[in-house]
């Protein structure tokens, strides 16, 4: 049973539609045609290899377009190369042009370097024709009054292309230009004269040649706040006293505890030596005893004993001053 010629139709089409996307993924014809138009002569060949290559054709030609117009005889095989390598070739052949319409010196091998080192090349080109201003966070920084100085400064920087790779960044200058500050301002002997003169401190940072080994050359560098701060130094006098004054009550309350511990231990001692004199107290009965019964005194002898200890104790009394009578309280 044959098939339908509608059918045959929609089939032969579709099929031919297949083949002629597979043709023409393989065989960019329209693109080959544009860049023959456009002046650059390039083989369908060399399309069809780029397609091998895993090379997407129309990001080379394109560029490679924009470069023949602008005059600067660049060569597929220097694009082809610089985007296997994972550069952006687009972006470099639109440097390379921002730099031939600036008369900046900038050869390709440069650009795609910068490039390829993860630098946006035509960024880099229009900073050196726009100079860029970068604001520095704020600075405190202590004079040797010992008053708080706050500086925020702006830089004013054009970027280098000679430097671009391996140079150092906005980080470092920032940085740099902090560390400059911070220097200036400590060697004023006030805080006043930096107020007065604020722009000592771009004049000095300015000198010291901070874009040294950077991807930036310092065009100028201006003041744009100054403010003070605290009494760094009375506030650190301050915390010295306060330290000062811990470690001398330290110091006093060990000596204290070491008076408290000498009274214990005197107190310690007066009773010992009270119970070694209650002890020999209690051997004067038992010596009297011994030499009642061995005969050695009498018992008149003893009777005048007592009378003695009588008689002093009577005297001592006597003695004594009366503490009652003496008491404001008991003469009413």
């Amino acid at each position: 049973m044959g098939l339908d010629p509608i059918v045959m139709v929609l089939i032969i089409a579709v099929a031919a539609i297949v083949i002629l996307s597979v043709f023409f993924s393989f065989f960019p014809v329209m693109l080959w045609v544009s860049a023959i138009a456009s002046g650059v002569r390039v083989g369908i060949i060399t399309l069809v290899a780029m397609r091998l290559r895993r090379v997407v054709p129309s990001r080379i030609v394109n560029p490679l377009i924009k470069a023949t117009k602008a005059g600067l005889g660049l060569n597929i095989n220097q694009l082809e190369s610089h985007f296997l390598a994972g550069g952006n070739v687009d972006r470099v052949v639109n440097a390379l042009i921002a730099a031939q319409r600036a008369n900046i010196p900038l050869v390709f091998e440069r650009a795609a370097a910068i490039d390829l080192a993860g630098r946006d090349v035509l960024q880099a080109v229009q900073m050196s024709v726009n100079p860029r201003v970068i604001e520095t966070p704020t600075v405190a920084a202590v004079a040797k009054d010992g008053i708080e100085v706050k500086v925020k400064a702006r830089v004013t920087v054009r970027a280098n292309i000679e430097r671009l790779v391996g140079g150092a960044g906005e980080e470092t200058i920032i940085a740099r230009v902090g560390e400059g500050i911070v220097t200036t301002v400590g060697s004023a002997n006030s805080h006043k004269d930096v107020l007065e003169n604020p722009d000592l401190i771009s004049r000095t940072v300015l000198g010291k040649g901070l874009d040294a080994g950077t991807a930036f050359e310092i065009l100028s560098i201006d003041i744009a706040d100054v403010d003070v701060g605290k009494n760094i130094g009375a506030h650190l006098q301050t915390e010295q006293a306060e330290a000062d004054k811990r470690i001398a009550q330290a110091k006093a309350e060990e000596r204290r505890a070491m008076a408290v511990a000498q009274e214990q231990e005197m107190k310690a001692r007066v009773v010992e030596m009270r119970a070694k004199v209650v002890e020999s107290e209690s051997q004067v009965p038992l010596a009297m005893a011994d030499a009642l019964k061995n005969g050695k005194i009498g018992v008149m002898d003893y009777m005048n004993l007592k009378n003695i200890e009588a008689d002093t104790q009577m005297r001592s009394s006597i003695g004594k001053p009366d503490t009652a009578s003496n008491d404001p309280k008991n003469e009413n």
